[in-house]
């Protein structure tokens, strides 16, 4: 039996469980899955008692418990220390926590004009300005890192936190059909193509309809 459980809310619309899963994912942790839907009345309640943000993802490892995405990321690297989601290279470890910490306190406009919806797609989907230039900024963090690191993955050939904090913004911009550079369009092809995304996004392609994605988390 599985010592952790990791509490999410729809995997069509849950940006945030997205993230703390694939980190878990990454981790390589044995883990179950606790599913809140987002059109459930009693969720804010039931997240209430597993989180004091009401925000999921949280988890739960051997009597730990963690809430926040970040919080979560920085707990996996310490019990699963080689698994590499913190870059080892003290440099790139700071510029990786930086990003991340812009990823999620950041892009407000974004996430809120283009919530997450990986089963549907908006071809030449309009953006307002405010939003481009939270793109904008996504597509020079990617640029610099990819450059500077080598790629495919944002700090070199393993996937890290970095990562997993981005992945929803990779099925934004496909969702959205946002325009990117040649290296921006490969880097999300590299994360699409990653096994736990194919098996998320499989799951989230079997969800119900009729969940009100006004109620889903951005």
């Amino acid at each position: 039996m599985a010592k952790a459980v990791l509490t999410i809310s729809s995997k069509n619309y849950g940006a945030w469980a997205l993230r703390g899963w694939l980190m878990a994912k990454l981790a390589k942790l044995e883990f179950t899955e606790h599913i809140i839907s987002p059109d459930d009345p009693a969720m804010k309640a039931e997240m209430l008692l597993l989180s004091a943000s009401m925000r999921v993802p949280s988890l739960d490892h051997d009597g730990v418990h963690v809430w926040d995405t970040l919080a979560i990321g920085e707990y996996l690297n310490e019990i699963k220390p080689k698994a590499g989601l913190l870059p080892a290279d003290r440099a790139a470890r700071a510029h990786c926590r930086a990003i991340c910490g812009e990823m999620h306190s950041g892009f407000s406009a974004m996430r809120s004009s283009l919530p997450m919806n990986i089963k549907a797609h908006f071809p030449g989907f309009k953006l307002w300005s405010r939003a481009q230039t939270d793109i904008d900024r996504i597509e020079i963090i990617w640029q610099e890192c990819l450059e500077k690191y080598g790629g495919p993955f944002l700090f070199g050939a393993k996937p890290c936190i970095a990562d997993a904090m981005f992945a929803p913004v990779v099925t934004r911009f496909i969702t959205y059909d946002v325009p990117l550079d040649l290296a921006c369009v490969a880097y999300c092809d590299t994360i699409m193509d990653l096994p736990a995304m194919k098996e998320w996004v499989a799951a989230a392609e079997a969800e119900p309809d009729e969940i009100d994605e006004l109620d889903a988390e951005f």
